[in-house]
């Protein structure tokens, strides 16, 4: 079963998941990930900050991971 990510997980925590998922929320606009203090938060706070829908991007990173 592929690994899966939700909105209330911390965004270091979803790159120790799959380190691509990376490169899918640079490309959401979320160019912050390398960012100590955006590695602490969860991905819905983040999406709010850069006015992203967190569930899409959940959506997105899901379907990533059920490819792989």
């Amino acid at each position: 079963m592929a690994a899966t990510v939700n909105k209330e997980m911390v965004i270091s925590d979803m790159l120790q998941v799959d380190a691509g998922i990376a490169a899918i929320l640079m490309a959401s606009g979320m160019h912050c990930i390398g960012c100590p203090s955006a590695q602490g938060e969860t991905l819905e706070e983040a999406a709010m900050v850069h006015g992203l829908d967190a569930q899409e991007l959940v959506t997105t990173v899901n379907e990533y991971l059920a490819k792989k």
